[in-house]
């Protein structure tokens, strides 16, 4: 499987970000971004931000100068509809790369595809997560990112995104007007290391971004939820459904984790 998209994809890209999307994020969002100078001009690096909205990935895209590549769930590129229809086209477009979410075997052919990415001196973007914070926190990240990084040697970049869930609420359509804020850190190396210290360095990164965005740290992974109605919120239903929508997150392979 290529990770490296075509000339079209490129154009794509391109034009997706500074005529037909860029523009209008840029209205809505007034993204102030800090730390720019610390992104490598070529060579390989990896992206490592918290996670709020289902736009952070397009702000990413928007702020920073180098073509940004992320390991899409499969789902993106097999949807019906319109939505899927365009969905599947931006995907295939601008060059992401889809993954199998089901994790086991799976997490594995992520990471491997990851690391052609960076041995291709490209710029791989992550969420440490593993998907969307629930409730606004930061929450416990999958040693994936840990792991490409001491097999290829890419510096890893610290990114705090704040603001996007502003935009774009969750559990509400539409786009709002609100600011958004990018903050990149200093490039990281992590030289190879035993398991327990994969782990350790984890958590160093996770603390690290946690510290800068202001966001509490939750010391287990995030799972999913679903939004109850605010109908649905009184005593009675609390008392009934003490873990109403909380399930476990599937989606292990966006924080690429094999174990841990």
């Amino acid at each position: 499987m290529s990770t490296q998209p075509d000339r079209e994809g490129l154009m794509w890209y391109w034009l997706l970000k500074y005529v037909l999307v860029g523009p209008i994020l840029r209205l809505l969002g007034r993204p102030r971004v800090e730390g720019l100078e610390h992104v490598p001009a070529t060579g390989p690096v990896i992206v490592a931000a918290n996670h709020l909205s289902e736009i952070d990935s397009l702000y990413l895209c928007l702020v920073f100068p180098r073509r940004l590549t992320f390991l899409a769930k499969g789902e993106y590129f097999a949807g019906s509809g319109l939505r899927g229809r365009i969905e599947r086209w931006v995907m295939t477009a601008t060059g992401q790369v889809a993954v199998d979410r089901t994790g086991g075997a799976a997490a594995g052919d992520a990471l491997d595809a990851a690391v052609r990415i960076l041995e291709g001196g490209g710029a791989w973007a992550i969420y440490p997560e593993g998907t969307r914070s629930p409730d606004g926190r930061l929450y416990r990240g999958r040693t994936g990112v840990i792991r490409v990084a001491m097999e290829t040697g890419a510096p890893v970049l610290p990114v705090v995104l704040s603001g996007t869930d502003r935009v774009n609420p969750r559990g509400r359509r539409g786009l709002r007007f609100a600011r958004v804020r990018i903050v990149i850190g200093r490039p990281r190396r992590f030289p190879a290391a035993d398991r327990a210290a994969v782990r350790q360095a984890t958590d160093d990164l996770m603390a690290g971004i946690a510290a800068r965005s202001g966001q509490a740290y939750v010391h287990s992974y995030s799972k999913s939820f679903r939004i109850v109605p605010r109908r649905l919120t009184t005593r009675k239903y609390r008392r009934e459904q003490p873990c109403a929508g909380h399930v476990r997150e599937r989606a292990i392979v966006f924080g690429l984790s094999r174990r841990g």
